[in-house]
């Protein structure tokens, strides 16, 4: 590889790192907002969003330029080829993120309305599978990678727990069905983002062990 091909390497690498960082941010902000009623962090959620978009271009252009640059081979090519998929992959969880954050200003209006328990406990598992599926594939571990699509079991569990409630008291009470169905909306983004972690942590073992797992998470059952 020569110097300077490593170097742009190097920088794509840095870049995808900061990207990580800002939607980690965007996500504990979004999660706070939505259980702790933190209206306040949304604008924080949607400002950093458009960061996150000009980093998205940023990296995906400099990926673009590499391929037709330098033409890598083999695990260049492969990193390559990872880093433009995790990075689109990043870029759909900073809007999930947002649509998470205007979900709960949008339960800021009902103050009384009862959150379920279990979308805290649900927020701590997807929020833990984004950042080990980040560390992952920063680390290039596919251990680590297989362990976050196992967490995801736990994650759609909670939603259908979730979901189950809500529809509960929509029945027994239809003053309370706008502020359910906010509700429900900011648990199914908050399975979604579960699902992308789990979609990067597929990539990862691709990148490490160039297996593709995408379908057969049955392999990956105890």
């Amino acid at each position: 590889m020569s110097k300077h091909l490593e170097r742009e390497l190097e920088q794509i690498r840095a870049d995808l790192v900061d990207q990580f960082g800002l939607v980690e941010q965007m996500l504990q902000l979004a999660v706070r907002a939505l259980m702790e009623r933190r209206a306040e962090f949304v604008s924080q959620v949607i400002d950093t969003d458009s960061k996150v978009d000009q980093g998205d271009l940023r990296i995906e252009e400099e990926c673009m330029k590499i391929l037709a640059l330098h033409q890598p081979v083999a695990t260049d090519l492969r990193w390559l080829i990872t880093v433009v998929k995790v990075n689109s992959e990043i870029e759909r969880m900073a809007d999930l993120a947002c649509n998470v954050a205007e979900r709960a200003k949008s339960l800021d209006l009902f103050p009384l309305f009862p959150i379920p328990e279990e979308m805290r406990e649900m927020s701590v598992a997807a929020t833990d599978m984004v950042r080990r599926a980040l560390d992952s594939f920063i680390e290039g571990d596919a251990g680590k990678a297989a362990d976050v699509i196992r967490s995801d079991e736990l994650v759609d569990t909670l939603n259908r727990v979730i979901i189950d409630q809500l529809h509960e008291i929509m029945k027994d009470d239809p003053e309370q069905i706008e502020p359910a169905v906010h509700c429900f909306s900011a648990s199914r983004h908050l399975e979604r983002i579960g699902d992308l972690a789990e979609n990067i942590s597929e990539e990862v073992i691709y990148l490490v062990d160039g297996e593709i797992v995408r379908h057969q998470h049955n392999l990956f059952i105890d």
